[in-house]
């Protein structure tokens, strides 16, 4: 992974991605279901079972809620949001890294969110719900991948993406220090940008140990079949020479 500067330019989504159209369908389609169950039963089943509970993440071993949490909304405006967000920022990263590297990015920050809940709120017996987490951690990438890149904030301020994004960490930051009661696991994003920052910390660190490692096992490479060919040489002018 790559940083770079470039020149302010505008972006905006563009065709969907292939995991980007994915997670999209995924949640529409877990979205309805929550609907029908909900018109049905009139209660929100699923949210127990397949939302974030950290309790039960502790006391029941419910380890698969770290990552089907991120499927289920609250909302059309809340399933909305996310999924513009995916489309407007995810799109984007996917052609730029590939398939493989996005999806491996996304479920660090979506996992990722969902483990600092767990760790920061233990007790905690309500469900956490939404991909947002996942959607934050993009919007990190983002803004270190395209830092110069115009963002048109709610569709009428230019803003460059570098500063979109820390605008926008410093309010989960304070929301989350604050105490805010507004119902939004504000500690959620930001577990999902710090997650990924790591990762693309690791990723970069790792990257550059392991082209250090084959730099210097190519210079040693040279140097023994440089030593080899004199050797040869020699050998060679001896014989001709006897």
């Amino acid at each position: 992974m790559n940083y770079y500067y470039q020149r302010p330019q505008i972006s905006f989504g563009g065709p969907l991605t292939r995991a980007v159209k994915t997670i999209i369908i995924s949640c529409v389609v877990v979205f309805l279901y929550q609907l029908i169950s909900q018109v049905i039963t009139g209660r929100s089943q699923i949210n127990l079972i397949f939302g974030l509970i950290p309790i039960l993440v502790w006391r029941k071993f419910f380890i698969w809620q770290l990552f089907t949490y991120a499927f289920l909304h609250g909302g059309f405006f809340h399933l909305l949001f996310n999924m513009f967000a995916l489309w407007m920022f995810g799109c984007e990263l996917e052609r730029y890294w590939g398939t493989r590297v996005f999806v491996k990015y996304a479920l660090v920050t979506g996992i990722g969110a969902g483990i600092s809940m767990v760790i920061v709120s233990p007790n905690l017996g309500v469900p956490t719900i939404g991909a947002s987490g996942l959607v934050y951690g993009i919007l990190l990438a983002y803004g270190l991948l395209f830092p110069n890149r115009m963002i048109y904030l709610y569709f009428l301020f230019p803003i460059k993406a570098k500063y979109f994004v820390l605008i926008f960490g410093a309010l989960e930051l304070y929301a989350s220090w604050s105490g805010s009661s507004d119902n939004i696991a504000h500690l959620a994003h930001l577990g999902g940008m710090l997650f990924g920052f790591v990762y693309l910390r690791y990723y970069s660190i790792l990257s550059s140990l392991r082209r250090y490692y084959y730099q210097r096992k190519l210079r040693r490479l040279r140097k023994k079949f440089r030593v080899i060919d004199g050797k040869d040489d020699s050998d060679d002018l001896g014989r001709t020479l006897h």
